[in-house]
């Protein structure tokens, strides 16, 4: 019987998020209280998050900052801030 032959030019697997655990680094979306999209920088997730908000006024989109475990709601507002609670 032949031995399956691995391959380097194989990408890795990829990893596997799961919803309902944090991400333990950089940056999330959390959309009606679900983790979403991981983002390395908080400009990236505020971004996504306002173009997801504009198209959806309705939902409910919150930063979270795994380093400091903490959700930051988003407002209407780009320059607005207001911190939700520590998780």
């Amino acid at each position: 019987m032949k031995k399956p032959v691995l391959s380097l030019d194989e990408p890795e697997p990829k990893k596997i998020l799961r919803a309902d655990r944090p991400p333990t680094e950089g940056f999330a979306t959390i959309v009606d209280g679900q983790f979403k999209t991981e983002f390395d920088t908080r400009d990236a997730a505020e971004a996504a998050g306002r173009k997801l908000k504009s198209a959806h006024s309705m939902l409910q989109v919150q930063i979270y900052d795994a380093a400091n475990n903490v959700r930051t709601l988003l407002s209407e507002e780009p320059g607005d801030r207001s911190v939700e609670r520590a998780v």
